[in-house]
Formats: structure tokens, sequence, C-alpha cells
């Protein structure tokens, strides 16, 4: 299956000159089309001020989903800008890390729901990184099966990635994002200003979600990514606000032509088949979801070198972007025994494998991207030169 973007002027981008980030609104719009389940994705600074004539879900009540690294920074800000809208607003917060993405945290979710006597009238808002993103749209879509749900990334990785197109999960031991729903939120409002108060260490891994949108899908996306690379990791606001709105449009020119991953939304994965399998194999938390997919970047190029698809140099050029993101290039071994068998056992786990077979994004040739299948003797390979052996 083999898959092309559209070229540029086809996206009818609205985000101006790459090369001109003074040219930028200081409010973007990206909307994503699903009929009636249609929304906005708000990009700008400032935007937890939420004003009271701004448009949210209707609702007698809001929930604030958190987590207890965010919340000290943003929740009472956020809960004073949503108390024009609601009769009431709560807030619940959850333990932080991906090691937390779990039934029990969820659960804390709807023992909130259920002890604040929430109904169908509640709305929750997810103010957090990916984590909180993904369990607070899966209490969404389940709890009295179904309520509405707003995304408030506060991670460049959710900005730019979890919180755009209505994935939600939670781990299992044997696999990452196993157990979820698609659920669509009402609207994604990214306040580029909290990313000043993300870790370094995060920041890089939502530098992973954004490099993997040039390869797959926008070459001159990539080229604008290495010459601002320095500018994106020390915080330019104009550099960051650009890479938000291209990769949100990107993302939602995708998932408005596949919502639920049966075609070209696949692509969007580049890197995250071998990502996941770290993540599962070291442990949850041990590598940020982020330097996994950079990681498994890496290694997805190789094999698309392997199989001819892309030269070495192309191989190179990643490999370089990734680094300087401060990204590990060098998969970890996760099995001294017999690692290629325990990396091909963990990604015949993910989603996009169908009867066994594991399937990759892989890179077709520059800014186009495939989902196929490959002999297990040529990834095992891959997997010993990605981990040095």
């Amino acid at each position: 299956m083999r898959r092309r973007f559209p070229a540029p002027d086809e996206r009818g981008s609205k985000l101006g000159d790459m090369n001109d980030l003074s040219s930028l609104p200081p409010l973007h719009q990206v909307p994503i089309a699903l009929a009636d389940r249609s929304y906005l994705i708000d990009i700008g600074h400032g935007l937890l001020d939420i004003p009271p004539d701004y448009a949210l879900p209707q609702g007698s009540s809001a929930l604030v989903v958190s987590n207890e690294t965010v919340a000290p920074l943003y929740l009472e800000r956020l809960k004073k800008s949503l108390a024009p809208h609601y009769r009431q607003v709560f807030s619940v917060l959850l333990p932080d890390g991906e090691a937390h993405k779990t039934w029990e945290s969820l659960n804390l979710i709807f023992d909130a729901l259920l002890s604040l006597g929430c109904d169908r009238k509640t709305v929750l808002f997810a103010l957090g990184g990916g984590v909180v993103g993904d369990m607070t749209g899966f209490a969404a879509a389940s709890f009295m099966r179904g309520v509405p749900f707003v995304q408030v990334p506060t991670t460049l990785l959710a900005q730019v990635d979890s919180s755009v197109g209505g994935k939600t999960a939670i781990n299992h031991p044997l696999g990452k994002n196993m157990i979820g729903a698609f659920y669509q939120p009402q609207r994604v409002i990214c306040d580029l200003q909290t990313l000043d108060t993300l870790p370094e260490r995060e920041l890089s891994a939502g530098l992973a979600e954004v490099i993997k949108y040039g390869p797959i899908a926008d070459m001159a996306f990539l080229d604008w990514i290495e010459q601002n690379m320095d500018a994106l990791r020390a915080r330019d606001s104009g550099a960051l606000a650009h890479a938000v709105g291209r990769s949100c449009e990107i993302k939602a020119h995708v998932v408005g032509q596949d919502e639920r991953e049966s075609g070209l939304r696949a692509i969007l994965n580049f890197g995250h088949t071998f990502g996941h399998a770290i993540e599962a194999g070291m442990g949850y938390g041990v590598w940020l979801h982020g330097e996994a997919v950079g990681c498994g970047m890496v290694m997805a190029t190789r094999l698309s070198m392997r199989l001819g698809l892309v030269n070495s140099d192309f191989l190179q050029r990643i490999t370089t972007l990734v680094e300087r993101a401060g990204l590990p290039v060098q998969a970890p071994v996760l099995d001294a025994s017999d690692n290629g068998a325990r990396y091909l056992s963990l990604m015949r786990m993910d989603k996009k494998s169908e009867s066994g077979e594991i399937k990759f994004v892989l890179i077709d040739g520059h800014g186009q991207a495939m989902v196929r299948g490959a002999p297990d003797t040529v990834v095992s390979e891959v997997i010993a030169a990605s981990c040095g052996l």
C-alpha cells in the first residue's frame, strides 16, 4: 500500500511563507473536516485565557483532567477561564508519566465523574500532554456512552500529534495503545505559551513528531525543519508557531480523509512500529514516546534503504536531523540472548500487523510513504545494525 501526500499547493496552506516567520498570524485555526464531527484546532499565544464569548461545547459542568506536574502551572488559570461558561468547574489530577497510562489511572477519572454527580451535560477538558489527552478522550468516549471533551495540550508532542484526530487509548503490558476508541474532541486549544515551561527532554520528544511529517508528506517542511532546528530547540516563538501549525495542517488533511486509520492515516505512524516495541520492551516511561519514535524513524529509514526505497544519503540526513533534535539514534538492546526475536515479537503486537505479518511505514521516495511488510531476516539485520550489534 503506497501513499503519496498531495503537493503543498493542493493543501491550501494558510501559514504563508515558511521562511518569513514574521508573517504568521497571531491566531491560526486549522479545521478538521469530519462532517458532523468537524472541529477547529486553535493555535496561538495566551489561549488559556478563554474569553466568555469563546465557543465551547455547551454543558452544565466541566471536569478538567490534568496531572501532578501540569496542574500547579495552569489548572487554576484554566478553571478561572471556564467559570463563565459552566455553572460548576471540577478537576481531577492523575499521576504523571507513560507508566500511569493504565486502567487504574483511567478509573480515577470515572471515580471523579461519578462522585461529583456528573452527567451527559458534563464537558471534559484534557489539560496536559499526550497521556492526559488520551485518557481523557477515552473516558469521554466511555462515560455514559459519550460526553463532549476538549483537548488543551501543553506539550509540543500533544500539540502537533496526539491531541488531533480522536485516537484515545490506554496501554497494556503487552502493547501500547491497544485498548481505546476513536472519539473526536469538539475543539483543540494549543496555547504556545505552555511550551515555555516544557522540560528540554520533553521538547525534544515533541520534535520527533514534527520531523516525521517531512519524510512522509512534505519535503519543503523537512527542509524548513533542518534550517530552523536550532531556533526550535531555543523555543523561538515564531518557529514553534510554524512547526505546530504546519504539523496540524498535515495531520488534519490525513485525518479528514481517513478518520479510522483504514488506509492513508497509517502513514502517520512512521517510526512508531519500532518505537512502540522500544517502549514496551524497556518498560513504559523509561524512554519518552517521542524518543522512541525518533529512534524508530531512523530504524524505519534504514529498513527503507535496505529494501531499495531510499539511499544511504537520505538515511544519514534523517539520522543527523533526529540527533540534532536531541533524540537517541541508536536503538536499545531489549534482550541480550535474542534481541532480534524480542523486537519481532513485540512488533507483531502492533495494531498495523495483519495475521502475524508486521507492517511498517516506509519512505518510498522523498516526501512519500508506504505501508508494507518486510522479510524477518531483513528486519532482524536492521535491528542489529540499529543496536550497534
